[in-house]
């Protein structure tokens, strides 16, 4: 059991990291986007690697919602707090997760909510 969870983390580190190829030579910002089991957790962070925005599901109030909608609360949230530093495009990281589900419910919260990918 122990080999294949270190493999199943090899096999993520790899879709990230074909992931981030394909959007690293861009030169705006990128909102990154990391899920746990759960939680979920989003960052525009800008070419030179800081991190201009943060948010968290821990940040929105009402514990009654569940994980989709929680997720796009957060995208809702970091969207906000994008266009108030100014920030409209960013270029989308999955990283090693499916655009699929929760994080699909942020990215497409965070468009509506104003952000351009």
């Amino acid at each position: 059991m122990k080999d294949q969870n270190k493999i199943k983390r090899q096999l993520g580190v790899r879709r990230q990291i074909r992931a981030r190829a394909k959007i690293s030579s861009s030169d705006r910002p990128r909102l990154s986007v990391f899920r746990s089991l759960k939680h979920i957790y989003a960052q525009i962070i800008g070419p030179q690697g800081k991190i201009l925005v943060a948010a968290r599901d821990a940040e929105i109030k009402g514990d009654k919602m569940n994980g989709v909608a929680r997720a796009a609360a957060v995208g809702t949230l970091v969207a906000q707090k994008a266009l108030e530093k100014k920030i409209t495009t960013v270029v989308f990281d999955k990283g090693r997760f499916k655009y699929h589900g929760r994080v699909k419910a942020l990215a497409e919260a965070a468009r509506e909510a104003g952000l351009t990918f």
